[in-house]
C-alpha cells in the first residue's frame, strides 16, 4: 500500500475555503437578508435563515471548511449565537493577515520561498492577535463598550409586565426579539420572545441567580420541550407540570381528583433470568434434586406478587419504568389497578426525580416510602396525533419554589418545528452567556489603560482620544446582563477603542508586529460586521457610524457606567465623572437605565444584543483564525465524506432525516 499523498496548504488555500462560506451566510445576515433554501434528491427541502443549521447541512469535501464548521458548531453549541457573524468575522480577519503577510513576509530566514515566509508571517500575526486579544479585549470592552449599554435584570424577562400590543415592551424582550429576529425572521419573533419570557416566569427560581434557572432549563430542555407539527407556532403554549413522551402499557387508573402516588424504576420489576447463551439449572436447596420449571415458574411469579403487594400497600397506583417490563408484571398490575409506563427516557425520569424530589429505585426488594412520589394527578394528554402521560407534581409551590410546566412547541412541518425549537434553546444559551460575570483582573499597573478616564481630547483628524490614568489596577467584576444596541453598535465602539489603544503605543513600541499592527487588524475587521448589516446602503452605515462616533464625543448616550461597592444593592448615584471608593480592593461595574434618557438615541431602534456573547465571539473567531493557520500540510486519503461528522449528525435534529444540498 503506498503512502498518502501529501498536500501543502498555503494562506490563500485557507482564505478560498472560509470565502466561499461567507458566501454562503451572506444570503442570509442582517434586518435585510433572507433565508436559504435546500433540497435533496427525494425532494424534502430544508428554509432556515440560522447559520448553524445553514452551515451543518452543507455536504463539504473541503477539510479546512470542516474544520471551520466545527469552530462554529462548538462556539454556538456554547452561546447560542454569532454563527454568522463568526464567518464573516473570521474572513475579514484572513483577507486583511493575508494582506499585511504579502507586504512583509520576513518573519522567519529559514523560509526557503515566499508562499511559506507569507505563511509564517500569517502565523505570527494571527498568535499575536490571539495574545492581544486575551489580554487586552475584557479591558478595552469595559472602558470603550460598556458604558454605552445597560444591565439587565431578572425582572425584565417577567411576562407579566408585557403586554401582546408591545405598549411597554421590556429591554429583556428587546434582546430576545432582536435575537429571534436573526433567526426566524420579522413575522413570529413577538410571539417567540413573549412566549419565552412567559416560560422564564414559570421556571424563575426564587432567591436564586438567574443563570441557574436558565441553566437548568437548557439542561432539561430536551424532556421539557414537546414538539408538534401541522399546527402554526401560535399555536404553542405551556403546560403545567410535565408531559412524558411514553404511553400508558396499562390501562390509566381513575382517581376522582385524590393525590396519585408513583415511584420510579431503573430496572426490571421481574428480573431476566437468562441471557443469551446461558443454561439454567434447577437445583433443591441444600440437595442434588432437581425441580420442574413448573415450580420454578411458580415460586418467581409468587415473588413478583409480593412486589406488587408492597407497592400496594405504600399506595402506589403508577410506575414509571425506564425498560420495558414483562407480561406478568403488566398482568399484575392491572389486576391491581396500577397504570405502568415503560421505556422512559433517561432525561425524563431524571427531570421527574428532580421535581417530584424522590430517586429512582434499583432492587425492587428495597422500596421505601421515600421513593414514593406524591403527584396532582396522572393522565393521558393528547398533543397533535400522539398521545402522552401528564403529570402534575403535588405541593411543589412550598417545596421548590418554582412552576414547573412543560414546553409544547408547534410548527407547519417536521423541519419548522425543530427550528423553532433549536431557536429557543438557543436563546436559553445565550442569556446564559449573557449573565456570566467578565472578570477584569489586573494587580499591576497598565501603561494606556484604566477605569478612570482623566482626559479627553480631539485629534487632527477629528476624533476623540482619550488619556488613561493607571496608578494600580483593582479587580473588577462587570456586573452580569449587560447588553448594548444592536446594529453595529458594539463594533462601532469597540473599533473607536482599539484604535486609540494603538496610537497610543505607536511611541513606545518598537517591535516587528507589535500593538498598533494587530489593534488596526482587529479594529478594521470589526467593521465588516456593520458593514454588511448596511449593505443595502452606504449611507446608512455611515449615519450608524456617525451616530456612534458623536455619542462617545458629546457623551449624551442613554446609559451611564456606573461604579458600586460589592454590597451595595440598590445604586443610585452615577459615578461616570466622580471617583467612587473601592473596598477590599474590588470593584463592581454594572450599567443601568436612566428614567429621564429617550431610548431612540441613535438613528434607529435595532434592538439589543449580548456584550458578553460579543465578546466570546471575538475570541473564538481569533482561536479559530490560529487553529487554520497552524495547520500547513492535507494527507489525501480517499475517503469520500458524504455526510456531516458523526457528532454534528446527531446534535441537528432534523440533519439525519434531511441531508439537504445546498439548492
Amino acid at each position: 500500500m503506498g503512502m498518502p499523498q501529501m498536500e501543502h496548504l498555503h494562506l490563500k488555500h485557507v482564505l478560498q475555503a472560509v470565502c466561499a462560506l461567507e458566501a454562503v451566510v451572506l444570503r442570509c445576515f442582517g434586518p435585510e437578508g433572507g433565508q436559504v433554501l435546500f433540497t435533496r434528491d427525494t425532494g424534502q427541502v430544508m428554509l432556515s435563515r440560522s447559520g448553524t443549521c445553514i452551515l451543518t447541512a452543507l455536504q463539504l469535501e473541503q477539510p479546512l471548511a470542516r474544520m471551520v464548521v466545527e469552530c462554529v458548531w462548538k462556539h454556538s453549541t456554547k452561546t447560542g449565537d454569532g454563527s454568522k457573524t463568526f464567518i464573516i468575522l473570521l474572513a475579514t480577519i484572513l483577507r486583511m493577515i493575508h494582506t499585511t503577510a504579502c507586504k512583509e513576509p520576513n518573519v522567519s530566514l529559514t523560509c526557503n520561498s515566499r508562499e511559506a515566509a507569507e505563511s509564517a508571517t500569517a502565523r505570527h500575526l494571527a498568535d499575536k492577535l490571539l495574545a492581544f486579544a486575551s489580554e487586552e479585549l475584557d479591558d478595552l470592552i469595559t472602558v470603550g463598550v460598556v458604558p454605552h449599554g445597560c444591565c439587565l435584570s431578572w425582572g425584565d424577562f417577567n411576562a407579566k409586565t408585557q403586554s401582546p400590543a408591545h405598549t411597554n415592551i421590556s429591554y429583556g424582550q428587546k434582546l430576545l426579539e432582536t435575537f429571534f429576529h436573526t433567526r426566524l425572521g420579522r413575522i413570529h419573533c413577538d410571539f417567540i420572545s413573549h412566549f419565552t419570557c412567559e416560560l422564564f416566569t414559570h421556571w424563575k427560581f426564587k432567591n436564586d441567580l438567574p443563570s441557574l434557572s436558565l441553566q437548568f432549563i437548557n439542561d432539561n430542555f430536551p424532556a421539557l420541550h414537546t414538539p408538534i407539527s401541522g399546527f402554526p407556532i401560535s399555536c404553542s403554549r405551556l403546560i403545567e407540570g410535565q408531559v412524558i413522551h411514553r404511553d400508558f402499557a396499562t390501562p390509566c387508573p381513575q382517581t376522582d381528583h385524590r393525590p396519585v402516588k408513583a415511584v420510579v424504576f431503573a430496572g426490571y420489576l421481574q428480573p431476566q433470568l437468562l441471557n443469551a447463551g446461558e443454561v439454567l439449572k434447577l437445583m433443591e436447596e441444600n440437595t442434588r434434586k432437581g425441580r420442574s420449571i413448573v415450580q420454578f415458574s411458580a415460586q418467581a411469579e409468587k415473588s413478583l406478587e409480593c412486589v406488587i403487594a408492597n407497592l400496594q400497600n405504600l399506595g402506589v397506583s403508577v410506575i414509571l419504568s425506564a425498560v420495558k417490563q414483562s407480561a406478568a408484571v403488566l398482568a399484575l398490575a392491572t389486576q391491581a389497578e396500577m397504570c405502568v409506563v415503560e421505556c422512559v427516557s433517561e432525561d425524563e425520569l431524571s427531570l421527574f426525580a428532580h421535581l417530584s424530589g424522590v430517586t429512582p429505585v434499583s432492587d425492587c426488594w428495597m422500596i421505601q416510602p421515600e421513593h414514593v412520589a406524591t403527584l396532582t394527578f396522572c393522565r393521558p394528554i393528547l398533543l397533535g396525533a400522539h398521545r402522552y402521560v401528564h403529570v402534575a407534581f403535588h405541593d411543589l409551590e412550598q417545596s421548590v419554589m418554582f412552576r414547573p410546566c412543560s414546553i409544547v412547541i408547534c410548527g407547519p412541518g417536521e423541519g419548522q418545528t425543530d427550528q423553532y425549537a433549536c431557536a429557543i434553546r438557543d436563546a436559553i444559551r445565550m442569556l446564559l452567556t449573557t449573565w456570566v460575570p467578565m472578570y477584569v483582573i489586573a494587580t499591576t499597573p497598565k501603561r494606556t489603560l484604566s477605569h478612570k478616564i482623566t482626559s479627553v481630547h480631539m485629534d487632527d483628524d477629528g476624533t476623540k482620544s482619550a488619556s488613561f490614568n493607571a496608578p494600580l489596577f483593582q479587580k473588577c467584576v462587570l456586573e452580569p446582563g449587560c447588553v448594548i444596541h444592536a446594529g453595529g453598535t458594539f463594533e462601532f465602539l469597540l473599533h473607536n477603542a482599539l484604535l486609540q489603544y494603538g496610537r497610543s503605543h505607536l511611541v513606545s513600541d518598537h517591535t516587528d508586529i507589535g500593538v498598533p499592527v494587530v489593534s488596526q487588524i482587529l479594529a478594521n475587521a470589526l467593521l465588516s460586521v456593520p458593514r454588511q448589516i448596511y449593505s443595502h446602503s452606504l449611507r446608512h452605515f455611515l449615519q450608524a457610524q456617525t451616530s456612534v462616533m458623536s455619542s462617545i464625543q458629546n457623551r449624551s448616550h442613554d446609559f451611564s457606567l456606573v461604579y458600586k461597592q460589592e454590597h451595595n444593592t440598590s445604586p443610585t448615584q452615577d459615578c461616570s465623572n466622580s471617583e467612587c471608593p473601592l473596598e477590599a480592593g474590588k470593584l463592581s461595574m454594572y450599567c443601568y437605565t436612566k428614567a429621564d434618557v429617550k431610548p431612540n438615541v441613535f438613528m434607529s431602534d435595532p434592538g439589543l444584543e449580548s456584550i458578553s456573547s460579543k465578546y466570546q465571539l471575538v475570541l473564538a473567531v481569533l482561536q479559530c483564525v490560529t487553529n487554520l493557520l497552524r495547520v500547513d500540510t492535507m494527507l489525501c486519503t480517499h475517503i469520500r465524506s458524504h455526510t456531516q461528522s458523526h457528532r454534528l449528525t446527531n446534535n441537528i435534529s432534523w440533519e439525519g432525516t434531511e441531508d439537504e444540498a445546498e439548492d
